[in-house]
């Protein structure tokens, strides 16, 4: 972290320091990184001085209820006092769901994230596009507010970390990535446990969507550019939930002729959510920018209110302009 990060830490933990009505907020469609952030924070926070409470934006994918913690993530009534509100891992107030209105009631809001596309909504901003994961950056801020990292919190940075660098094997990893989770793995965390959860955890339903959606795959510019899609349909053969498209588009990156994957997920009828990837050559949080998404040169998503053969022209007109 760079001196100007650790003055926004400092001033962060002062306000931490001075209020009482303190709430946790994340993006909605959870991702490790999302919870295990925010789980981490909320329970160094509780060490530090108490009073924290996580609001519940969306459903929490069963991958994740393992997390010491869990049940932390809560309902509230935005009718309760709110002085600070801290926000992890979200580029902007909209993606914080029914948080974005605890956000404007609270009398001060920090914004902690990683994604180049933020646009600084907090009073307070740690935003570092440098870092793998937010997890990487809660792990600094903990360190700051001089709170011991046991081993639920450990468990909790590790999972952010792990899944937002694709268990450390996407471009985002560095070495101070592993730095940060050797000093994880001496608090004495169960990365077994850990790993079995996250990554061999696969229901039959998940299982069968996986093999339907890879069924779609159609790919384009010689192999270059691949694209595959989850519909409604889809998920009621298996019963399926959304969550469990999760690893679909890392599959498909895993392809070798392939730069960019492309994820379709028809959410309903006129409203398809586009998740796309690359290995080198394509910035795709430009691509998403121009939906109004954003993310991370090798990781973007954005929503696209058509129905999902339109979406898809629109996308991949959008994706082939950028190999010329």
């Amino acid at each position: 972290m760079n001196n100007s990060t650790g003055i926004l830490m400092v001033e962060a933990i002062e306000l931490i320091k001075r209020y009482d009505n303190i709430y946790l907020v994340s993006h909605v469609q959870p991702d490790g990184d999302n919870i295990g952030s925010t789980l981490a924070l909320a329970k160094a926070i509780e060490k530090f001085k108490g009073g924290i409470k996580v609001i519940k934006v969306d459903d929490i994918p069963s991958d994740y209820q393992f997390l010491p913690g869990i049940d932390m993530i809560k309902n509230y009534d935005i009718n309760e006092p709110i002085d600070l509100l801290i926000s992890l891992d979200s580029s902007d107030l909209n993606r914080l769901g029914l948080g974005k209105e605890f956000a404007r009631k609270a009398k001060r809001v920090i914004n902690i994230d990683h994604h180049i596309t933020n646009d600084n909504f907090g009073d307070i901003n740690i935003v570092s596009p440098s870092s793998a994961a937010t997890g990487e950056i809660v792990y600094e801020f903990i360190k700051k507010m001089a709170v011991d990292i046991d081993k639920d919190i450990a468990t909790c940075l590790y999972t952010a970390i792990s899944t937002d660098t694709g268990s450390f094997i996407y471009s985002n990893t560095t070495y101070k990535t592993h730095l940060i989770v050797a000093e994880l793995l001496k608090v004495g965390i169960d990365v077994e446990t850990i790993n079995i959860n996250l990554y061999q955890n696969r229901s039959m339903a998940r299982t069968k969507l996986f093999i339907d959606s890879m069924n779609s795959l159609e790919t384009y510019l010689e192999g270059k550019v691949g694209v595959i899609a989850v519909t409604q349909e889809m998920l009621k053969a298996y019963d399926a939930k959304m969550e469990d498209t999760e690893g679909l588009i890392s599959f498909v990156r895993g392809i070798d002729s392939i730069e960019v994957a492309c994820l379709l997920k028809e959410i309903d009828k006129n409203e398809v959510k586009v998740s796309l990837r690359s290995k080198k050559r394509i910035d795709v949080s430009r691509i998403c920018n121009k939906f109004n998404g954003g993310g991370h040169i090798r990781a973007a998503g954005c929503t696209i209110n058509e129905r999902l053969p339109v979406t898809k022209d629109i996308i991949l007109e959008e994706i082939l302009m950028n190999f010329r």
